[in-house]
């Protein structure tokens, strides 16, 4: 976990927020609530009903199913390019899964109706649901794919790499007990693991603080699916990937936002 975050927040922090018209964002505006989001909450329980949807600004949420051998594993992250609660707009009340602060700081909830209401009105909001949840789902498959093919240093880096783009700083607060849980294998491999990456130069790792020291060169150690999402999240929610990785708080307008300002007719989408 880390504490070192911004004091000043704005619900355009959240990429998707951000690129909502002003029209749309006006009337949910009204409706946002700023919370913070401490780490280890659980914003959304296995099994229970969905009562929020959560925009993260400068916390870090993880998605995770429980396994018999390992209590909960991750199988997707949430950062300020996302949201919490995909199911809820999809017609499921509950979802089988669980969600989890990582790393702390704020975000903005919206309440079940409030959102459902205005994703069933269609338009930008629904386009952004839409977009968004293919961009999760290849998250979701990918990191299957990596779990069961994947080694454990390769991994770890596309999981430290997954943080810094969701995070403000390049310095993370990740435990190696936390990281083995995560990702669903034995601490020790993780030890391992980051011991071989410090002694490249690559981080730096004390008493559960991980600094970057070579992103370059942890994307070089990393599986191919840390690219394959990346190029995913782009091609679905355009973003300009320099402006992502200095972690701009409030984003420019990018090709999504004239995306969803655009007339519904092209994209094949009505209004309600």
């Amino acid at each position: 976990m880390n504490s070192q975050q911004p004091q000043a927040c704005d619900f355009r922090q959240n990429r998707l927020l951000a690129a909502l018209p002003a029209s749309q964002v006006a009337g949910l505006a009204l409706s946002l609530e700023l919370v913070d989001l401490p780490f280890g909450l659980e914003v959304c329980a296995s099994e229970s009903v969905i009562a929020h949807v959560y925009f993260p600004t400068t916390a870090i949420v993880s998605l995770q199913y429980a396994t018999q051998d390992y209590g909960h594993t991750e199988v997707a992250v949430v950062g300020n390019d996302g949201l919490v609660g995909v199911s809820l707009l999809l017609g499921g009340r509950t979802t089988s899964g669980r969600a989890v602060v990582q790393s702390p700081g704020k975000g903005y909830r919206l309440r079940a109706r409030a959102v459902t209401d205005e994703f069933n009105r269609g338009g930008a909001v629904f386009r952004m649901v839409c977009g968004y949840t293919q961009a999760l789902m290849v998250q979701v498959a990918q990191t299957a794919v990596c779990n069961r093919h994947h080694t454990i240093e390769q991994k770890l880096c596309r999981r430290l790499l997954v943080a810094l783009d969701r995070f403000t700083s390049d310095r993370l607060m990740m435990t190696h007990e936390q990281l083995a849980q995560l990702l669903g294998v034995r601490r020790e491999g993780i030890s391992t693991a980051a011991h071989k990456l410090q002694q490249a130069g690559v981080i730096v790792y004390n008493r559960g603080h991980i600094s970057v020291l070579d992103r370059p060169r942890l994307e070089q150690n990393a599986c191919e699916c840390y690219a394959v999402v990346t190029a995913e999240y782009e091609r679905l929610l355009p973003t300009d990937r320099a402006t992502t990785h200095r972690r701009d708080l409030a984003p420019a307008r990018t090709p999504w936002s004239r995306w969803l300002e655009s007339d519904d007719r092209n994209h094949g989408f009505h209004d309600a």
